[in-house]
């Protein structure tokens, strides 16, 4: 029997549920890609050990699961709270103070310095994911916001604060962030997610850092803000990924307005190539149930029809009682709507002044080519990644094999929609016998059988390593 694969990739969360070399090799068996290492919460020493964990998993297993650091960003939020927690109501007037002092029912106070200086009366200063607003009624613009309670209720210690209204002047890469990206690089992340991305030049200032360190890393630009969904041409322009982070971006707009504006993220990123992560919530009744509702079996449906390339679990994975289950539930719902759902090929329109126009005119072919012949692979060879993004890109019903002689691009490969990826370092007499070892190769590991249709996509001459601009059908005997 042959062997089949989820083309949709899952993201996993770890955190004190799955930080444990037995529970990763389950999550990864259950079907796991990508591990994301949230920089929010534990210690350099903690994800240093997971990282080696996980490293030393792949070469086990021999699989190529990566790992996203995903940076904190400047996430605001309040101090403490006297006793724990304070009640506050409707109508109340209170102070907001910038100086991290313990809040009282009279006073809060944020550790974020500058919000003095950030809001405007009229703006809404939202905590703990909307559950408390408040309306700002004047500011001294150094310290102190007055403010009016919309909507009361308790006030916890350390929660977040959105301000949907106000453009705040926090960059996007604080001091913490800096000093947890340089960790992440030492430690070769193929990913890194940058929380509270709201213009192209966000991505530009992490990616010449990366640079600088003479690093590949790969970005993937959390969208959570309303001014990034102003910006999001240039944003998905300057970014290698897109992650629709429901949960800020849900409070910072309305609910209703999410669902749509993450169809057009979707259709935006897979027009453009780039890999785009639906997260938050997918799963979030699987912390404490053994079982998934119907509507999160939905929502994870609704996210693969759309085109989304990874679905995210945050606490799920990192948190909950139920991690193995989770996988498990959400693989069986991606399969399913994959086997039975129009999910594939896909074809954006291509003009002659597009960058690299002949590349992916050549790879279009291809993909319509496995469309057409019914291939059961494609299969290609890529040295920086392009031509198995830019095959993903056409959401082929064929499986896509990226053969490369870069290991740590085959791990970056393992977050992109269907992309199964081997490293292939022999040194190379002619296309046909790299050809021919290709198809040998997978069909000792099971991919193919004698008969199978192939479409092969690579360059020639191929030790020159152009871009792709060749197409080759092939068929076992």
């Amino acid at each position: 029997m042959e062997v089949t694969f989820n083309k949709t990739k899952i993201i996993a969360t770890v955190g004190p549920a799955s930080n444990n070399a037995e529970m990763l090799q389950a999550l990864m068996k259950e079907g796991v890609n990508v591990f994301r290492l949230n920089f929010s919460h534990g210690k350099h020493a903690d994800h240093q050990n997971v990282v080696e964990m996980v490293r030393q998993l792949n070469q086990d297993l021999g699989s190529n699961v990566c790992l996203m650091q995903d940076l904190q960003g400047p996430k605001i939020r309040l101090g403490d709270v006297e006793n724990g927690q304070v009640e506050i109501k409707a109508g109340d007037q209170l102070k907001l103070v910038c100086d991290d002092s313990v809040s009282t029912a009279t006073r809060l106070s944020t550790v974020y310095k500058d919000m003095a200086k950030d809001v405007n009366p009229g703006d809404a200063i939202l905590i703990d994911d909307g559950k408390i607003e408040l309306r700002v009624l004047a500011t001294d613009k150094n310290k102190e916001v007055d403010v009016v309670v919309i909507y009361g209720g308790p006030v916890k210690p350390r929660k977040g604060i959105n301000l949907p209204d106000t453009a705040v002047s926090a960059p996007s890469l604080t001091e913490k962030d800096i000093e947890d990206l340089h960790f992440g690089l030492d430690n070769n992340v193929e990913w890194i997610a940058l929380s509270f991305v709201r213009r192209a030049e966000d991505i530009a200032d992490i990616k010449k850092i990366i640079r600088e360190r003479g690093k590949k890393t790969l970005v993937v630009a959390k969208i959570e803000k309303p001014e990034a969904i102003k910006n999001i041409d240039e944003i998905i322009a300057a970014t290698d990924a897109i992650m629709v982070a429901r949960g800020d971006l849900g409070v910072e707009i309305k609910a209703e307005d999410v669902p749509m504006l993450q169809k057009m993220m979707v259709e935006k990123c897979n027009q453009a190539g780039k890999p785009v992560i639906i997260a938050t919530q997918m799963m979030e009744s699987m912390i404490t149930n053994a079982r998934p509702t119907r509507a999160e079996t939905n929502d994870v449906a609704n996210a693969v029809l759309d085109g989304a390339d990874a679905v995210m679990l945050s606490a799920e994975t990192a948190a909950g009682a139920y991690p193995v289950e989770t996988i498990r539930s959400m693989s069986r719902t991606i399969a399913s709507v994959e086997a039975h759902g129009e999910v594939f090929n896909k074809f954006p329109s291509l003009t002659p002044a597009a960058p690299s126009f002949y590349s992916k005119m050549v790879i279009a072919n291809g993909c319509s080519l496995a469309r057409d012949t019914e291939a059961r692979a494609i299969v290609c060879m890529t040295r920086s990644g392009y031509t198995a993004f830019h095959t993903a890109k056409h959401r082929p019903k064929s499986l896509i094999f990226a053969f490369t002689d870069n290991p740590e691009l085959l791990n970056q490969l393992n977050m992109v929609w269907g992309v199964r990826g081997f490293v292939y370092d022999k040194e190379v007499n002619s296309t046909d016998d790299m050809i021919s070892e290709f198809r040998a190769l997978l069909t000792e590991k099971g991919y193919l059988a004698s008969g199978d249709v192939v479409v092969n996509i690579t360059s020639i001459p191929v030790k020159e390593h152009k871009s792709a601009n060749t197409i080759k059908l092939s068929r076992g005997k």
